[in-house]
């Protein structure tokens, strides 16, 4: 498509799904596009999180964006410095980074006169006819409220703060946390430190990961048929679709029964110590929390340099971590794998739509929009990873195109010139958030947990539905939803 009109669009983010929002918007013929990213360079989640054994926890030819396929994945799942040079490599291929304001963090977005108005650590950068956040759900680091935390003599730092210069090897190293970061660090970091602590409060489901290097042959195969590149990656799409993400949310209970058997068999035939056994044995459905998949934490962990916490921290002290049981665990580094908060979102920006008002505002209850892409006051203002995306069902890149192109087929609307301002009306975003509360009680996520997914006034984030029905809803707006002016 050409555009009929010149819009002046902004990008917040330069992450996976920022970079493809601007090969899109171009390839449709928008061309006046600028990215707001605040870091020096681009990447998102896979520039930051840079901890060893980081790896993605979907099959590297499903974890792609679906106009650049690559033969030359190395392993099953890639590691996460491998897809950061793919990212790195299309935004090449597509002359990304002259469209990218690096160092200009986006501090505020005001709607006003039919326009947003965007500030950033740089200050006013003038008015936009549309505005695409691509920020991501993993950039706001928590740290644990533990006392004494700022007491310890050692390196301590979270591992989305990863000290690349840092040699753990001898070091006694103290992890605090059990999620998917410190599982996969785990596996890395025990053969080469002299003690490895891993501070676990609660025990988590894995699944096994059947990891390896990808044969040069099957890559050479590849690289002569694009054709079976692309069906390996569909292949794998609709495994993912139709058994696990279906499994969660109840719609495929045969899949979720055999997810169940697979992790609990992975535990009992991996841990061969009962009381280890035990103490790694989650009290909570299988898929409540985001499951885990490891091809060595349960070997890692039983290693005679490893053990694994699980009386309560009660500080940290000068030189190690203290305990409930009264015992100082003396440690050289610390580290805190203790995830990220998902429901900031734009937070701290501060976006301000019709009438002035505050999007804090607005989601002073928990973050709503309407189909999670976008929100009712907030004309022109596309969310790719709003509230309710599949964070935890889909793979994200697969998500994000999907976003996107709903998000589109609305800015094209806005280039034909007789409309202006587009944003879903108020009863469409409430029926969208009632049929999300009517539906989540189905999901694992509701059968009694505490996970990422749920925010501080219990409200889970994240889509109740299969992914043919996130598929189907983003193929087309339903205009009636849309108030267009």
């Amino acid at each position: 498509m050409t555009a009929k009109k010149n819009l002046r669009l902004a990008v917040i983010g330069a992450g996976a799904s920022g970079m493809m929002a601007l090969i899109k918007l171009r390839e449709a013929g928008f061309h006046d596009v600028t990215i707001f990213e605040k870091a020096e360079t681009l990447g998102g989640t896979w520039r930051d999180n840079r901890y060893p054994g980081v790896t993605c926890d979907v099959p590297s030819h499903g974890y792609r964006y679906s106009f650049e396929p690559n033969p030359d994945w190395s392993r099953v799942c890639a590691p996460g410095a491998e897809i950061l040079d793919y990212l790195k490599a299309v935004a090449k291929k597509h002359n990304v980074e002259r469209s990218i304001r690096f160092g200009e963090e986006v501090t505020r977005a005001i709607w006003r006169d039919g326009k947003w108005h965007v500030e950033t650590t740089s200050g006013p950068q003038g008015a936009f006819d549309a505005v695409i956040t691509a920020v991501g759900v993993l950039h706001h680091p928590v740290y644990p409220d533990i006392p004494g935390r700022e007491s310890f003599e050692g390196e301590a730092f979270h591992t989305a703060r990863w000290k690349d210069d840092l040699d753990l090897t001898g070091k006694r190293v103290g992890v605090i946390g059990t999620g998917s970061t410190a599982t996969q660090i785990t596996g890395a970091l025990v053969p080469k430190v002299a003690h490895y602590s891993l501070f676990q409060r609660t025990a988590q489901w894995i699944a096994p990961l059947m990891q390896g290097p990808i044969p040069e042959e099957q890559k050479e195969l590849f690289r002569a048929r694009p054709d079976l590149l692309e069906s390996e990656y569909q292949r794998i799409s609709d495994e993912n679709n139709s058994k696990f993400a279906a499994a969660i949310v109840g719609a495929n209970p045969r899949a979720y029964e055999k997810l169940v058997q697979v992790c609990r068999g992975y535990l009992e035939t991996s841990v061969r110590d009962p009381e280890l056994r035990a103490k790694l044995t989650p009290n909570y459905a299988v898929g409540c929390k985001r499951l885990i998949l490891s091809e060595n934490f349960y070997e890692a962990i039983q290693q005679p340099n490893a053990e694994l916490v699980t009386d309560p921290i009660e500080r940290i002290e000068a030189w190690g971590i203290r305990t409930k049981d009264g015992r100082l665990h003396e440690l050289d580094v610390i580290v805190f794998a203790t995830g990220f908060d998902t429901h900031r979102l734009m937070r701290p920006m501060d976006v301000r739509g019709r009438g002035g008002r505050a999007l804090e505002e607005a989601w002073a209850e928990g973050n709503q929009g309407y189909l999670a892409v976008t929100a009712p006051g907030f004309p022109n203002w596309f969310m790719i990873g709003g509230p309710n995306s599949p964070i935890g069902n889909f793979s994200w890149l697969l998500t994000a195109e999907n976003q996107f192109g709903y998000a589109l087929r609305l800015i094209e609307r806005l280039a034909r010139g007789n409309v202006s301002e587009i944003a879903p009306k108020r009863e469409a975003a409430e029926r969208f958030n009632a049929d999300v509360r009517a539906a989540l009680p189905g999901t694992v996520w509701a059968t009694g947990c505490s996970s990422w997914y749920i925010d501080k006034h219990g409200n889970i984030a994240s889509w109740p539905w299969t992914f043919e029905r996130f598929e189907e809803e983003m193929s087309e707006p339903r205009w009636d939803d849309f108030e267009m002016s």
